[in-house]
């Protein structure tokens, strides 16, 4: 029987429903103790009662319940506290272990990769599976490994592999069978047959002095037989000697302002000053003289052996070139199933041209007699007071005869490639590269870039093994005869042309990356920058511990664009991506700031050498390139939109804007407007903005878009390939990285003559310049807007 405790009882006047109430049965009997309580609760209706009534019931029964529920309430709150921190506890050791058991990355793991059959369990379509861009620059510096970069470097620089040797050969089966271990998706060779120019083996390239009749008086040895200046012309020049400081264009200028007799003489020229060996010999050729010597000078090549300097016997070889791959098959791959009718570079010499050591130098140089040297162009040879010749001393008549009897012969080059494909967009590549070919031992031309190429691959295979999701594909290229003018790479390049400009994202060099360890350079597209200020923020520099590149280089006088940013330049690997394929480029390398690394392209350019110079840290500097190199990827292969500058191209419109105002009078008076120019670069600079806002304002998860944008973005620097001149006989189309008069710097220096020499002004020539530019900048404004209705241009 259950007794009454307390009863509640509501009921509102205007409630259509009865009133009720609430009762708490106290237990009695039924094996219940005394005072133990019933939880039962019973609704019943009851039948309305007095106001009087009803308000000294509810007080006496709330007065009861707030006796009894302290008790109860502590109780309750107890276990309920106990129960929430369980479950979370619970959720919490779930969640990690869960987290723990999909990050392979994330324990303590050894050096190996993790089993390939792993790879088996990733999930690349799961957008949430995939890792933040943090944890992906932590995972790439993890497994760099500096060692390895090393050992590699040991094992290429064993011994001269020039294209085509066993030893060539060899080392590109070992690189194939290294990216097959590292199960790449593929692995492949891309083979050509070029024409590549050695020392002959029947007669050795001459050095003599001879008298007014040629009689020969004194044979001067050129020392090592396999220096030479590869696509040299071939013959004989026989003439007087004229000095030419480095060889450059303003060099030339010079000479001809103090009127030093040229014509048919044999130049002599440094090592250095900014220029290729192929652009000393061109200048040399346009100047009227029949051949050129090539020397490195102790002013600019340090020659004591005792504190790491090149011997003064010594000669340092180049290509002379003045362009890259087959130069016969110019603007086309030499496949060996392709038949071209006969042609050849317009870049090929037609005089012979012949590096010579420093103390070959020094004993033609002392025999000069003429005008003293202008001011700046004095070297360190010894014994030689600075003269410009012609004329030899001791005896009338006195002439020099060089010999070039260089032979021509087709090679089987082997470009070796891997990849990782893109999981979102695989059509599109970032490619890394790196010459594998060297003249001699090749440590610091070849070796390091090849060992870094190849820590790189290993790399990001281990990241893809541990949870990297590439949305792009990634390329790793080792060259064939890179030391020939990048022919290797550019062979492949014509090859793919037509579908590498709708592919390729970007292009990574790393032919030499390590001279040194004090400064950085970076030759580049404008469109990479913006990339390269972001890793140096990054990376240590790997002298100045505590400081990152970007910090230590802030820290010097001008900004770090100032001291790492260059332009390209001809013999860079990276030129030719750009210049003649469109693609935007990029070449790193650490440098020395008081004495360079003098045994790049000499027989000297071995890994013992370049640890002396770096005190043993070859692998430290080769880590810190393919850290920067391979951040720069990392961004390129995950971001959803291209992290490149598309309005950088502004600024160098900008520049011409205002060199051609600078000459507005003169322009007005023979009925030139710059109008046209002004109209293309506010164009272009709208249509960039234009897309930049529009990228911001957009929704990166948009596929459809994105691949939009990117297809615009990819696009930019081919834009800027001359449409109007043909690529067989002007190969490097760029029209501000490229050469020949299509280019700004060609209208630029054009222009510069209406002040400085009016009468060689030619007007005609000018307009034609002028408006090819014009209407390239005009076309990759067009481009770059995207479709033909978003176009608002007034013809």
């Amino acid at each position: 029987m259950a007794t009454i405790s307390s009863s509640v009882t509501e009921h509102s006047p205007s409630s259509p429903h009865p009133p009720y109430s609430i009762f708490r049965r106290r237990a009695q009997g039924n094996g219940k103790d005394e005072g133990e309580e019933d939880s039962r609760v019973e609704m019943k209706l009851s039948q309305p009662e007095s106001e009087e009534s009803l308000m000294s019931g509810l007080s006496s029964d709330v007065t009861t319940l707030v006796l009894q529920q302290p008790r109860n309430f502590r109780k309750a709150v107890f276990y309920l506290t106990l129960t929430s921190l369980l479950i979370f506890t619970t959720a919490f050791l779930l969640g990690y272990v869960a987290f723990r058991s999909s990050c392979n990355y994330c324990g303590d793991t050894d050096d190996e990769l993790v089993p390939v059959d792993d790879r088996a369990d990733l999930d690349y379509s799961s957008e949430g599976g995939r890792m933040h861009l943090g944890e992906l620059r932590d995972m790439l510096r993890k497994y760099l490994k500096e060692e390895k970069i090393e050992s590699t470097v040991r094992r290429m620089s064993r011994e001269t592999h020039p294209p085509g040797s066993s030893e060539g050969n060899a080392l590109a089966s070992e690189i194939l069978q290294n990216f097959r271990k590292l199960r790449m998706d593929h692995t492949w060779t891309d083979s050509h047959y070029a024409t590549l120019q050695f020392p002959s083996r029947m007669q050795r390239n001459s050095l003599v002095i001879v008298d007014a009749n040629g009689e020969l008086l004194e044979d001067i040895p050129l020392g090592n037989p396999l220096d030479y200046c590869a696509y040299s012309g071939t013959g004989t020049a026989t003439g007087g000697i004229v000095y030419v400081n480095y060889g450059r264009k303003e060099d030339f200028d010079l000479l001809r302002s103090l009127r030093v007799s040229v014509g048919g003489a044999v130049a002599v020229a440094r090592v250095g000053g900014g220029v290729s060996f192929a652009e000393k010999v061109w200048h040399a050729q346009q100047a009227g003289l029949g051949g050129v010597l090539i020397y490195p000078d102790p002013a600019d090549v340090p020659q004591d052996p005792r504190r790491l300097g090149l011997y003064s016997s010594a000669a340092i070889s180049e290509h002379v070139h003045l362009g890259s791959g087959d130069p016969f098959t110019p603007g086309f791959p030499s496949f060996n199933h392709t038949q071209f009718p006969p042609t050849q570079s317009s870049g090929l010499p037609l005089i012979p041209a012949q590096p010579i050591s420093a103390n070959v130098a020094s004993k033609l140089l002392s025999q000069l007699t003429g005008p003293e040297c202008p001011r700046g162009w004095q070297g360190r040879l010894p014994y030689v007071h600075c003269a410009l010749g012609p004329e030899l001393s001791s005896g009338e008549g006195r002439r020099v005869r060089m010999g070039v009897y260089n032979t021509m012969r087709p090679v089987l080059l082997n470009n070796i490639f891997a990849s990782i494909e893109g999981k979102i967009e695989p059509d599109q590549y970032i490619i890394v590269g790196a010459q594998r070919d060297s003249w001699g031992p090749g440590a610091a031309k070849a070796g390091v870039g090849t060992a870094i190429l190849m820590e790189l691959a290993r790399t990001f295979s281990a990241m893809v093994e541990n949870g990297f999701y590439p949305r792009r594909s990634l390329l790793f290229a080792s060259w064939d005869a890179g030391d020939f003018g990048s022919v290797g790479a550019t062979e492949w390049l014509e090859g793919y042309l037509s579908m590498l400009h709708l592919k390729a994202v970007a292009y990574f060099s790393l032919d030499r990356a390590v001279l040194g360890d004090d400064n950085l350079a970076a030759y580049t597209s404008p469109l990479l920058a913006d990339l390269i200020e972001g890793v140096i923020k990054q990376v240590e520099h790997p002298k100045h511990s505590g400081h990152t590149i970007y910090s230590y280089t802030e820290s010097l006088e001008n900004s770090w664009r100032f001291h790492i940013v260059k332009p390209l330049y001809l013999n860079s690997g990276a030129y030719s991506f750009t210049a003649f394929g469109g693609v935007p480029a990029m070449e790193l390398r650490f440098t020395e700031d008081v004495r360079p690394y003098p045994f790049v392209n000499t027989h000297f350019d071995t890994l013992e050498r370049l640890q002396e110079m770096l005190q043993g840290r070859v692998g430290v500097l080769g880590r810190s390139v393919g850290e920067l190199v391979g951040l720069m990827v990392l961004r390129l292969a995950h971001d959803h939109i291209l992290p490149l500058d598309v309005t950088c191209y502004s600024d160098t419109a900008l520049h011409l804007s205002s060199q051609l105002n600078k000459f507005s009078s003169e322009l007005q008076a023979r009925g030139l407007s710059p109008q046209w120019v002004f109209s293309a670069r506010g164009d272009y600079h709208r249509a960039a903005e234009t897309l930049r806002e529009a990228i911001l304002n957009s929704d990166v998860q948009d596929e459809r878009m994105t691949r939009l944008y990117n297809t615009r973005i990819m696009r930019v620097e081919y834009y800027f390939l001359s449409q109007y001149v043909s690529v067989v006989e002007t190969p490097f189309r760029h029209v501000l990285h490229g050469r020949g008069e299509h280019t700004l710097s060609a209208l630029t220096e054009h222009l510069s003559l209406l002040r400085s020499n009016p009468r060689l002004f030619d007007e005609a020539r000018f307009r034609r310049q002028l408006a090819l530019l014009t209407w390239t900048l005009q076309g990759a404004a067009n481009a770059l807007s995207g479709d033909v209705w978003n176009i608002d241009n007034t013809f």
